[in-house]
């Protein structure tokens, strides 16, 4: 027979300490702070040690108090963690999935009719994200992430390389300065993401671009809107092909020159360490991974490249 305390104790324990106050604890659980000090007493009783040093404003831990703290916090994550599984398990045709905005408008939702045509009985419900997740603290069940793969505690699976080509609106190859050659960007506006400017600066030096600073620069808070700039014609672009596949094939955008720049990032697929998949977790990976292989190698499903000027 297990030696346990009070277990009802502990969960008041685990809350007190966390909220640092007995009527913030009692709050929480819907009991009164006269109560939660009854079972306070009550644990230390049982364990012979005290467990906080209290005063007429606050409570506080003694030392003993942070040492148990660890374990019981520790265990009542294991029985919450359990609890969720269980949950997800009785709703297994559910997945709930966080995507970067960019990747969910331009790469995902125009996929979900085939997701839908081959699991039918599989519901995703999406959102739009852009910071990692704490999978312990979130509904979260899977996660689309960009970067270079290194995340602690996390099941982390390659989807695919980013790679970036310029894009641009087909009338710009019309005007004054059509693009034959990388060096005649200098002519038009560059536009970039303003927390990487060095991707411009780092494809001009793979092209062997002669110049550094174009005719005109235009700053944008993120991928989604330069791309969306470039097919208004207001310059050049540096977008995945993967997330700018409908625009290539259907003509609204180009690829001037087919020179690709390898920013060492890649999408990622990702959920909770050690989490046992559900039906449905399962099928969306299979489904992603598929997806993602069935492109050529810049991540152009059955597209090419209208436009290309020069390959590198």
């Amino acid at each position: 027979m297990r030696r346990l305390p009070p277990l009802n104790a502990l969960r008041v324990f685990e809350a007190s300490a966390r909220k640092g106050s007995f009527a913030a604890a009692g709050d929480e659980l819907s009991v009164t702070a006269s109560a939660v000090s009854h079972q306070i007493k009550t644990l230390e009783e049982y364990l012979g040690v005290r467990l906080f040093s209290r005063s007429k404003r606050k409570v506080e831990l003694t030392p003993s108090g942070e040492q148990y703290l660890m374990s019981v916090k520790h265990a009542l994550d294991e029985i919450e963690m359990a609890t969720h599984r269980l949950a997800d398990n009785q709703e297994s045709n559910v997945v709930r999935i966080s995507v970067a905005p960019n990747f969910l408008t331009r790469w995902l939702m125009p996929r979900m009719s085939r997701f839908r045509e081959i699991y039918p009985d599989i519901e995703l419900q999406i959102s739009a994200s852009l910071g990692l997740l704490d999978f312990n603290q979130s509904n979260t069940d899977m996660a689309v992430y960009y970067g270079n793969g290194e995340w602690d505690d996390i099941e982390v699976y390659f989807l695919q390389k980013v790679r970036l080509v310029p894009v641009c609106s087909p009338k710009l190859l019309e005007g004054n300065y059509p693009l034959r050659v990388p060096n005649d960007l200098r002519h038009h506006t560059l536009i970039y993401v303003g927390t990487r400017k060095w991707e411009w600066e780092n494809w001009l030096q793979l092209a062997g671009a002669e110049f550094i600073a174009p005719k005109d620069s235009l700053q944008l808070s993120s991928s989604q809107l330069t791309t969306a700039a470039a097919q208004e014609n207001l310059g050049v672009a540096l977008a995945d092909p993967t997330l700018t596949s409908r625009e290539i094939s259907s003509g609204n955008l180009v690829v001037p020159f087919d020179i690709p720049l390898d920013t060492r990032k890649a999408f990622y697929l990702v959920y909770q360490k050690h989490r046992p998949l559900t039906l449905g977790m399962k099928a969306f990976k299979e489904w992603l991974i598929n997806e993602m292989q069935a492109t050529d190698a810049y991540g152009v499903e059955n597209v090419s490249l209208p436009g290309k000027a020069a390959e590198h």
